[in-house]
């Protein structure tokens, strides 16, 4: 008898290769035969008609921030909404541990500041009671709907070892200790090390985050943490990759320990791609990291980021539920005010963009696409019905839809980003699952791959279903050496998701508040998953949770099945 068996798929077996049709046999949490469509011989416990429909390893998310969220929220939601069975978070060099007794609102202030999470609901959500990064371990090593892998940030430990001198450069005694720290939690289950050197990682005073303008010396000396060990990662975000010092200390670490390192990666050219490739070449690991689109945040009535707070009418209505302010926005005599009134801007020369250039503010379509032409903008649409800007954001916010902000270099389509996606040796990432709560929700990029890049696209060429799959899949969860998941064959872990591919579809961002304290944060859930299994359990079936938690805390690299 054996566990589950899943008949007649479309098998995307997370490899690369085309597509097939098949059954799929699980016993005790692996996959334990894959045959010919009708071919698996039974009985089982549950068997499962596909009639065709996709059936693809768990997704791997290498990039979020749910550091404090698997505290209170076992399910970690949104990314198990949308076919993740495995995340890793820790990155971007903030997190929980280790911290000293006393200090842990620092850490906490430091991840609102950086992740926009509220500080409330981690304040409240957060059981403190470790000091090291190994307690913290055993603190979080608990059931969960997903596996959950870790990495040791920089921000926490620069504040562990050098206190109030966080900011301020490190003495060799510092690094040294830095390293220590680094390799204990290593040895203890850490998947990697995380830092930030992005100066827009500001504290709540404006500070740059500890660590950003760490020297060379300083991730050397980190760096060698990793000597010895055949696994680890350095995950890291930069503004300085095109500094020859910056690109000499990442190739140091990676000749000298042989970790792999990746670094966050927009689109268009960087020197970072030619270092890749030279190292790579050489049997190296740099694998620049990725996202499925552009930088962006959602402006929306009750995100952290509303357009209508710089008017002296909206703030005197501010207060009111979110129907009667969107009603309020219909209303004409509110209206007039609005275009006749003086806006009130902040200090911050971004925010001021994002809430005027209406040239630059996108209207979200119905298809969530995140690739708008021209015409989608505020501006442009204003001149089409002979409206003022200002009435066409009111209609749209009115209406419940956000507005859209693009960063970087986004020119009219997503060919940029796609361009990198599909270069060899980049690895999909940038999620940000359970972070800037305010203002979006990426943890939804599996959907939105699929259903998007693969299927719906017309502004450019579409990806391969095959291709996003593996990116999705085992491309990134060997990444962190998770070697076990993200291929759909004997021996791999029983992750899997069952997924009617027609329907698959993403629905509208909303804002809810449910986190502890009653802390607020997007979320957007999908159509289309018949099945989400992880190791051989069923834990979402037509989107709705089973409350199975099959998964659980990741410690170190896993082995690659034998053959």
């Amino acid at each position: 008898m054996h566990d589950l068996i899943i008949r007649n798929a479309t098998i995307v077996d997370g490899t690369g290769k085309a597509a097939f049709p098949g059954d799929v046999v699980v016993d005790e949490g692996r996959i334990t035969a894959v045959t010919a469509a009708g071919a698996a011989e039974g009985p089982a416990e549950r068997e499962i008609d596909a009639a065709g429909d996709l059936l693809t390893p768990g997704f791997v998310d290498i990039h979020t921030h749910y550091d404090g969220q698997v505290c209170w929220d076992k399910d970690v939601t949104p990314s198990s909404w949308h076919g993740v069975t495995s995340i890793v978070m820790g990155n971007c060099g903030v997190g929980f541990a280790p911290v000293r007794a006393g200090t842990e609102n620092e850490l906490v202030e430091l991840m609102e500041s950086v992740e926009d999470i509220p500080g409330t609901a981690l304040h409240e959500g957060i059981p403190w009671g470790w000091e090291s990064f190994e307690e913290y371990l055993d603190h979080i090593d608990t059931p969960y709907t997903v596996d959950v892998g870790t990495q040791v940030p920089h921000v926490a430990i620069r504040h562990f070892v050098m206190g109030d001198r966080c900011y301020d450069d490190a003495t060799p005694e510092d690094m040294e200790a830095m390293r220590r720290l680094t390799r204990s939690a290593l040895e203890a289950g850490a998947l990697g090390f995380s830092t930030s050197r992005f100066y827009g990682h500001l504290d709540k005073a404006g500070n740059l985050v500890p660590g950003t303008r760490a020297s060379a010396e300083e991730m050397k000396t980190i760096g060698r943490a990793f000597e010895g060990l055949s696994f680890g990662t350095m995950e890291f975000v930069s503004d300085s990759l095109s500094d020859p010092e910056e690109l000499a200390w990442i190739e140091h670490i990676t000749r000298e320990t042989g970790c792999t390192i990746t670094p966050l990666m927009t689109a268009g050219p960087s020197p970072v791609w030619d270092l890749a490739e030279r190292l790579n070449e050489e049997g190296l690991s740099l694998r620049p990291q990725v996202g499925a689109r552009p930088a962006s945040i959602l402006m929306t009535l009750d995100g952290t980021i509303n357009p209508m707070r710089q008017f002296p009418a909206y703030r005197e209505i501010h207060h009111l539920p979110l129907a009667e302010r969107q009603a309020r926005l219909k209303d004409p005599e509110f209206r007039a005010r609005v275009l006749d009134e003086e806006v009130q801007l902040p200090n911050n020369a971004d925010a001021v963009r994002f809430l005027t250039d209406h040239e630059q503010q996108y209207i979200m379509d119905e298809a969530l696409s995140y690739e708008p032409g021209p015409e989608d903008t505020v501006a442009a649409v204003a001149t089409k019905r002979g409206l003022h800007p200002r009435e066409v954001m009111m209609d749209v916010l009115a209406e419940g839809r956000p507005l859209l902000i693009l960063f970087g270099r986004y020119e009219g389509s997503l060919e940029g980003q796609r361009e990198v996606i599909e270069h060899p040796l980049s690895v999909f990432g940038l999620s940000d699952g359970g972070a800037h709560c305010g203002v979006l929700v990426d943890a939804s990029v599996p959907t939105y791959m699929l259903s998007y890049f693969t299927r719906d696209r017309s502004r450019g060429p579409k990806l391969p279903v095959e291709f996003v799959v593996h990116k999705l899949t085992q491309d990134a969860a060997k990444l962190y050496g998770l070697n076990d998941r993200g291929v759909i064959a004997p021996g791999y872990a029983a992750d899997l998701n069952l997924i009617d591919y027609d329907a698959l579809k993403l629905h509208q961002p909303e804002m809810v508040y449910d986190l502890p304290a009653g802390g607020k944060r997007l979320i957007q859930k999908a159509d289309g998953y018949r099945l989400t299994v992880k190791s051989g359990v069923v834990t979402f079936e037509d989107g709705l949770p089973t409350g199975a938690r099959p998964g659980h805390l990741l410690r170190g690299p896993q082995a690659q099945p034998a053959a």
